[in-house]
This record gives C-alpha cells, sequence and structure tokens, in this order.
C-alpha cells in the first residue's frame, strides 16, 4: 500500500513539473528569456512598435541575434530587398536614436547595401518575424560613427521583416 502512495506522488509531482513548465513556455516568457541572456528585453507584440529594455553592462563583441517573434512567410537572402519596421537604440545610453514605427514608412532597400551587422544578422529571418540584432561597433558604424551614432557605438535594433523579394 505504501508503495502504491509513493508512486502516486511521484506522478502527482511529475504532472505538477510538467504544467508549470508548459505554463513557462508562453510568449511573454521570450521577453525574460532575451532580459536573461544578458540582451536587452523585446516585446513581442506583432504589427506594434517594440518596447526596448535599455541595456546595462558590458556589450557583447561579437553579433548576438535572438528572433522575437519567429516569421513563417518568406527568408531573407543576402540578395534580398526587405521592407521592414526597425528601432534603433544605443547600447551606451539606451536611447532610442531612429524608427521607422515613428515616422509611419517601413524602410525598403537591399540587405548588400547596409551595415555589415544587418548583413550577416539578418539571412535566415522570415517575412512575419521580429529580430533582435546587437551590432558591435565592427560590424556597425566603426571609429567614425554616423550622424548621432557615436564613434565606437554598439547598435541594438528591432526588425520587424514585413517583405522579402
Amino acid at each position: 500500500m505504501r508503495m502504491r502512495k509513493n508512486k502516486k506522488l511521484v506522478v502527482a509531482a511529475l504532472i505538477m513539473l510538467s504544467i508549470t513548465t508548459l505554463t513557462a513556455c508562453g510568449g511573454k516568457d521570450k521577453v525574460e528569456e532575451t532580459a536573461a541572456s544578458g540582451l536587452p528585453a523585446v516585446t513581442a507584440n506583432a504589427g506594434e512598435a517594440p518596447t526596448i529594455t535599455a541595456p546595462s553592462g558590458t556589450p557583447p563583441t561579437t553579433l548576438e541575434t535572438k528572433d522575437i517573434i519567429v516569421g513563417t512567410g518568406a527568408e531573407v537572402l543576402a540578395s534580398s530587398t526587405l521592407t521592414v519596421q526597425y528601432t534603433l537604440m544605443t547600447w551606451s545610453n539606451g536611447s532610442i536614436v531612429e524608427s521607422s514605427w515613428s515616422s509611419g514608412q517601413p524602410a525598403t532597400f537591399p540587405l548588400a547595401g547596409v551595415i555589415a551587422g544587418w548583413q550577416q544578422g539578418l539571412p535566415g529571418a522570415k517575412v512575419g518575424g521580429r529580430r533582435l540584432l546587437v551590432i558591435p561597433a565592427d560590424l556597425g558604424y566603426g571609429p567614425n560613427g554616423s550622424g548621432p551614432i557615436g564613434a565606437n557605438e554598439t547598435l541594438i535594433f528591432v526588425v520587424d521583416i514585413i517583405g522579402v523579394s
């Protein structure tokens, strides 16, 4: 009798563990997983401008990518022309520098014509997806910076892929 009771307790504990694990896989936890990895947290609200938490600590020295929303449409290739919505934040001060969401117009351009961090970080993303790119200066604007981007700045882009051709 005691063996059956213990077996029932083990089964009940496994069921509770499974429920807890499955509950933790919801969409909001994608934000927490990103933050837990040391990268800025990003909201997964498709069709709306993302909210990005200001980063802290030392920025990564290599390109970091994270799919916040996994797209299901056409895949980005190195030779693609993209239509995207994007937000750019600087690591050093956590401020938004630019956002196509603010202008109300998505941006369209050949991937081959933008900074190396985008060229290396966006292939494989799919239409309908949202990808976080944390781009070190050597793959961004380098030691000279560009406009409001200072020298040797680590860039944080959140890019929503709207179209690929």
